[in-house]
């Protein structure tokens, strides 16, 4: 048993979407998070920076004495995950590979789609991760560089037209490729997963990157005997990187408790 508490970290609000399905597995555990609002998104970034702002935020999170760091952040895990779990002591939990093999094991057609940021889908590590659980399938990918921005700007509700007109775009050419699963491979993208359901339809399966990390997480501790003795009644603190006050509003509605006034600033650049 060990009641340490887990480390979550995202470029923004992509994680919570890894924080809600860990609250539902695991409600005794405490969770420290970190957005790191302030340079979101990540997607567009290079390699280079990419490990740069992921070594910042673990070194921020780790003045907590955590017993696991999960990396709720499809770019961070397709571009650092080996380098961070090789330069901390503690287990490091990606994203990527959980979802690639659900995906693996849920298609019927053998045609997947992926949608993630621009290094994501450069990076290649959805593909390789799902053609290692089945070389037979055919993987379509399809970069989405504004859904980032446009959730982190609440824009991510059915009826809003502005979401619904881009989702459309990126969407097009992935239902044309007959794709009976669909990997929602960066963290903000189950914020949409409403109007994304509603355009793919009811037999598109939608795989949540997020969802998937923290079932994985939950194993890992699990298999490790590092899960804590409650059963409830574990904690939340919340930090970002800028602007407490748009993260509390959006991350309220998502999770559905009030994180107004529990948010705190942390200068980023100082670790």
């Amino acid at each position: 048993m060990d009641s340490r508490p887990i480390g979550v970290f995202d470029s923004g609000l992509g994680g919570l979407t890894t924080v809600r399905e860990l609250r539902r597995l695991l409600p005794g555990e405490d969770i420290v998070y970190f957005g790191d609002t302030g340079r979101v998104p990540y997607g567009s970034r290079s390699k280079e920076t990419i490990i740069r702002y992921a070594r910042q935020d673990v070194a921020f999170l780790r003045t907590f004495d955590l017993k696991m760091i999960v990396i709720a952040c499809g770019t961070v895990s397709t571009t650092a995950l080996d380098t961070l779990a090789r330069e901390n002591p503690i287990p490091v939990v990606g994203v990527v590979a959980p979802a690639a093999a659900a995906a693996a094991g849920a298609t019927r057609n053998g045609r997947i789609g992926l949608i993630g940021t621009q290094a994501s889908i450069r990076s290649g590590a959805y593909e390789a991760l799902i053609h290692r659980e089945d070389p037979a399938v055919q993987v379509f990918a399809q970069p989405c560089p504004l859904f980032v921005p446009l959730v982190e700007n609440g824009r991510f509700r059915p009826g809003d037209v502005v979401i619904e007109t881009v989702v459309d775009e990126y969407l097009t050419p992935l239902e044309a490729a007959g794709v009976d699963t669909l990997v929602l491979g960066c963290t903000h993208y189950p914020l949409l997963e409403e109007v994304i359901s509603a355009r793919m339809g009811p037999s598109v399966r939608l795989v949540n990157a997020g969802a998937e990390g923290a079932r994985e997480a939950a194993a890992r501790l699990a298999e490790i005997g590092a899960r804590t003795e409650k059963t409830e009644g574990g904690s939340c603190r919340w930090f970002v990187s800028d602007r407490q006050e748009d993260f509390s509003r959006l991350a309220s509605i998502f999770l559905g408790w009030d994180v107004t006034g529990a948010v705190g600033q942390v200068d980023i650049s100082r670790y």
